[in-house]
């Protein structure tokens, strides 16, 4: 049986790379996005599900999961990506408005899917599937002036960390992939120069996105009686081990 897949935050970086990864390995695929025209650019001449979806808008998301259902008939894999981010700055400096739209997407959004997700594979015959949380590896070491983004991203720990644990006696599995420098959209000024813990601007390196692609690729086939609970993947030389 072809098995299926929802990837949010499918239109552009990580969340399109992993779509054309998926989709060149036969799997059925659904897209979710904000804007309808980059998720057909993703999709290119493949056919996918497009889901254009606000994954902060409670109807929107259960709207779109339940198009997974009448299309596929199941859910085997969430991978559950869309995010933000925010310029570096001290917490004084950030505006109360940006907060909440960052926690909006990076919290609410993040559990909207979920929940949506692990309903849908509790209810379907065969029982379960798999959620793949995109972390970071701000949920562990985080950035300077990072408050909102490392916030944001300790919670998704939080929620991996509960649903592996809750998923278990309905054979669904959950697992985390914390990433550092991809290359995409959000990461594009990573090469001129981050800020460091010591107070310094440096240029940190980027890996291809393909490689973040092929780990959850990797992870979505394991069997559901085996699970990665987090998986750090990171280009070699930038600053995590010794960050500071």
């Amino acid at each position: 049986m072809q098995r299926s897949i929802l990837i949010t935050g499918a239109g552009s970086g990580i969340g399109r790379a992993t779509a054309s990864g998926f989709i060149a390995a036969g799997w059925q695929v659904a897209l979710v996005g904000r804007r309808e025209d980059a998720l057909r650019e993703t999709a290119g001449t493949h056919e996918a599900l497009i889901l254009p979806t606000d994954v902060t808008d409670p109807a929107q998301v259960d709207a779109g999961f339940a198009q997974v259902e009448a299309k596929f008939g199941r859910l085997d894999v969430l991978f559950n990506n869309a995010g933000m981010s925010l310029p570096g700055k001290p917490i004084d400096e950030i505006a109360v408005a940006d907060w909440l739209a960052l926690s909006n997407v990076n919290i609410t959004g993040m559990f909207l899917c979920a929940r949506a997700a692990f309903g849908l594979m509790r209810r379907q015959s065969p029982q379960g599937g798999r959620i793949i949380n995109n972390g970071s590896i701000s949920a562990d070491r985080p950035r300077p002036g990072s408050a909102p983004y490392t916030m944001s991203k300790h919670a998704v720990s939080g929620l991996t960390k509960t649903l592996a644990v809750d998923g278990r006696r309905f054979d669904i599995a959950c697992g985390q992939i914390d990433i550092g420098n991809a290359a995409s959209e959000m990461t594009a000024g990573f090469s001129s120069g981050m800020p460091q813990a010591s107070g310094e601007m440096r240029p940190e390196p980027l890996m291809p996105v393909v490689h973040v692609a092929e780990a959850v690729l990797h992870m979505a086939n394991l069997p559901l009686d085996v699970n990665v609970p987090f998986m750090t993947i990171m280009a070699r030389d930038m600053p995590y081990l010794g960050r500071g």
